[in-house]
């Protein structure tokens, strides 16, 4: 398993993160920031106590930058799964620094993964969905619950374009696993547009990125991917497309 992730990844440069920035691309992501930007101030004053997930991917720094930046009240806060990327620590450190910041990070319970490893392994993901989820649940799910108690509203960096199990994916919808509302307000963004967006605006991104990471979740389950496969390939490639949700994001 280790040898196949190494093999697939690149030396060179991503070219994807290094938009050409036209006029006609620069027009649109200015357009979809001033929308995003009055759906986010919209729902803040609608909502009282809405919180972001920010997992340091690409479009949720394109969030982060424009809550902080434009001192929204907005709470954002991290899962730290325990088995994060050293890059992933090294960008919260980033951003902390950056917008002169603190975040809130929430970990898994130790008792409960210590009860996984000893049970199954350490690596027993790989072994079987039901194993992966369970491991997602602990490491994710469970921590983002606490993350969401007493809020009313959350946001996500969420693109309808990322992968089939998003396709339909609203800018706005009632989480019923949760029971608050949720706002994806990059639903309708594209790649292109998203790192037009962090190249105009400066805004610190995770250095995988630059090696064909386009979506980063925990080390053991993120791999590089090769030109022209979907964005969402490297995440627990192992499994069915349709398969690929870690529980955060799937409905009741």
């Amino acid at each position: 398993m280790v040898n196949e992730v190494s093999m697939l990844k690149p030396t060179t440069t991503n070219p994807a993160i290094n938009p050409v920035l036209t006029e006609a691309l620069t027009a649109s992501v200015n357009s979809k920031t001033t929308s995003l930007l009055a759906l986010l101030k919209s729902a803040s004053r609608e909502l009282s106590h809405i919180t972001f997930a920010n997992s340091f991917g690409a479009e949720d720094m394109v969030l982060s930058d424009i809550i902080l930046k434009n001192k929204l009240a907005i709470e954002i806060f991290s899962l730290d799964t325990g088995r994060l990327p050293t890059e992933t620590y090294d960008l919260i450190a980033l951003v902390e620094s950056h917008y002169q910041t603190k975040l809130n990070v929430y970990f898994p319970k130790n008792g409960t993964v210590e009860f996984y490893v000893k049970n199954n392994g350490i690596n027993a993901f790989y072994e079987s969905i039901e194993l992966r989820k369970s491991c997602c649940f602990m490491r994710k799910v469970e921590p983002l619950q606490r993350a969401l108690a007493g809020k009313n509203a959350w946001i996500t960096g969420m693109r309808a374009a990322q992968a089939t199990t998003r396709a339909s994916l609203p800018t706005r919808e009632f989480d019923d696993a949760n029971q608050l509302e949720k706002f994806n307000p990059l639903s309708d963004w594209t790649e292109q547009e998203v790192w037009a967006y962090i190249r105009m605006h400066d805004v610190p991104y995770n250095k995988l990125h630059e090696q064909f990471y386009p979506s980063i979740g925990c080390a053991p389950c993120t791999r590089a991917i090769a030109m022209g496969e979907d964005v969402r390939a490297g995440r627990w490639w192992w499994e069915d497309p349709l398969n690929k949700e870690c529980g955060l994001h799937v409905k009741n």
